[in-house]
């Protein structure tokens, strides 16, 4: 009788597993009188981005990320060349590079100086330059209108994936939970040489004043650089309070980097 019972039962168990349904990101989950997560609600008025069939919506000031300043891109140059994330680049794909923002984050780019916008997913490091704040792929520039003038004024505001839950009879939006962008490994660079020497030299001079200094090695293709780089901490409001004082010291260069 117990192996009649154990019989039924193991077909049981394997229908009942195999009857389990995997939600997607972007389906309707039936709530069934269950709380709704009350992570982030998503304002009526804020637009959806569609991307790869998963829905994105700016990401609120609390728990988001923007910024305003001036965007360049890089194409030809770089093009099959190795990105921070480990892919290849490629200047005709919608991304981009940035200094802190988490790697596979999608952002909305609007062109302050033509209304253009457009979506894309940070996939590299940059641009290493003091005064800006995002690299566009070529792709990018040419959708935004950037490419002849080099550069343009521009709002990045992070997106967050959403999942709409049904409850009751009404729809409602939140935010899937997401990396924190305040949190990371940062560091502010303070030089880039050419000659290693140099680069040595000031690591030495910044270790003797208490700093951690690392060098790290950047191949442009036609020149290998020497980047010297000061930890800053573990959240992004102590690393700009270290890129501040080292700005201060007379690094007019110094910005912040995540690895």
């Amino acid at each position: 009788m117990k192996r009649l019972l154990l019989s039924l039962f193991i077909p049981a168990m394997l229908l009942s597993g195999c009857s389990k349904k995997h939600i997607q990101p972007g389906e309707t989950i039936p709530t069934k009188g269950k709380k709704v997560p009350e992570f982030s609600r998503i304002p009526p008025t804020q637009r959806p981005y569609k991307i790869k069939g998963k829905t994105y919506y700016p990401l609120p000031t609390a728990h988001g990320y923007s910024e305003n300043g001036v965007a360049s891109w890089y194409g030809r140059k770089f093009h099959g060349r190795k990105t921070s994330n480990g892919e290849v680049y490629n200047m005709y794909a919608k991304t981009a590079a940035h200094k802190t923002l988490p790697m596979n984050t999608h952002v909305l780019v609007k062109n302050m100086e033509n209304d253009r916008e457009m979506v894309l997913r940070i996939n590299d490091r940059g641009p290493f330059v003091k005064g800006r704040i995002i690299d566009l792929s070529l792709t990018a520039a040419q959708e935004l209108g950037i490419v002849k003038k080099g550069t343009a004024r521009v709002k990045i505001t992070a997106l967050g994936e959403a999942m709409t839950y049904r409850y009751g009879n009404k729809k409602i939006e939140r935010f899937l939970p997401h990396q924190d962008f305040q949190q990371g490994e940062f560091y502010v660079q303070i030089g880039s040489f050419a000659n290693r020497e140099n680069a040595m030299k000031l690591q030495k001079k910044m270790e003797q004043q208490g700093k951690k200094a690392v060098i790290m090695t950047y191949d442009r293709g036609d020149t290998l650089f020497y980047r010297v780089q000061i930890f800053a901490g573990t959240t992004l409001s102590l690393a700009r309070q270290e890129e501040k004082m080292l700005d201060n010291a007379g690094f007019a260069d110094a910005f912040v980097v995540a690895r």
